[in-house]
């Protein structure tokens, strides 16, 4: 079943005829980016937006397996920065990331002549509370993976099967999803997050989230792990080196939430 899926992704895909694919490095869009190579050729273009909400490995890291792969792969830098509603963090600050990303990639698709723009959201996305995905329909992106009823274990399982190092790679989400909604989006915020999350993975720890947030009193780290790897950060002697490492960086207070990582855990929870 998983295989006649990849078989319809392929169809569809040479039925656009050429593709830029909106690159993350993340599981979904470097399945896209590969298989649109694949069925196109040089008629496929995978582009990545850079700005202050990627990390510095992540772009490294996504750069690196288009080499290794060998599809292209584009840089632009995106503005969504100089965007005060942006800044702002509501809950659909999404929508304006992605409006910022289609503004960038319409035009380049259209100037370079690739007849589609597509992205990674999959059949698992439907349902979910996703404001990316209106810009996507306002900008008519397609969305192949989710059109022939891919899910994220289906596109894992596949990855697995073509060789991608991304089959198992965690699930990532932008910088600034570690903001409380409401709470303003700035460079240094991300910047403290990007490098404490560092220390977390150059400690071993796989699923790793640092949530910030703003007290009176000044900046708090909410540290959510895997929950099976929570015995292992209160266990060998990560808790006080962590501690010590996220104050160097700007923190004046460090916590372990001890329901672990969870997607949408910024929802409920409180500064």
């Amino acid at each position: 079943m998983t295989l006649a899926k990849l078989e319809d992704l392929k169809s569809l895909l040479r039925s656009f005829g050429s593709c830029l694919v909106a690159y993350s490095g993340g599981v979904d869009s470097v399945f896209l980016a590969f298989v649109a190579r694949q069925v196109l050729g040089d008629r496929s273009l995978a582009v990545i937006a850079d700005s202050a909400s990627l990390p510095r490995q992540e772009l490294e890291e996504a750069l690196e397996i288009a080499r290794q792969f060998e599809f292209p792969a584009r840089v632009v830098r995106t503005k969504e920065f100089e965007n005060p509603n942006y800044l702002a963090n509501p809950a659909d600050r999404c929508y304006f990331c992605k409006h910022e990303l289609f503004t960038e990639l319409v035009p380049l698709a259209q100037k370079e002549g690739f007849s589609v723009v597509a992205y990674g959201e999959n059949a698992s996305d439907v349902g979910d509370i996703r404001p990316g995905a209106k810009a996507a329909g306002e900008f008519q992106i397609r969305a192949p993976l989710r059109e022939v009823g891919l899910t994220k274990p289906e596109i894992r399982e596949l990855s697995a099967h073509l060789g991608l190092p991304t089959a198992d790679k965690p699930q990532m989400a932008c910088l600034s999803s570690r903001i409380p909604f409401g709470e303003p989006v700035t460079p240094e915020k991300l910047r403290m997050i990007e490098e404490s999350e560092r220390v977390l993975r150059d400690l071993g720890f796989y699923d790793v989230r640092v949530r910030h947030h703003e007290l009176k009193a000044g900046c708090l780290a909410r540290i959510e792990v895997g929950p099976d790897e929570l015995p292992k950060f209160l266990r060998d002697g990560a808790r006080p080196k962590v501690a010590s490492a996220l104050k160097k960086i700007g923190y004046a207070r460090v916590t372990l939430d001890l329901e672990g990582y969870r997607r949408g855990s910024l929802n409920t929870a409180t500064s």
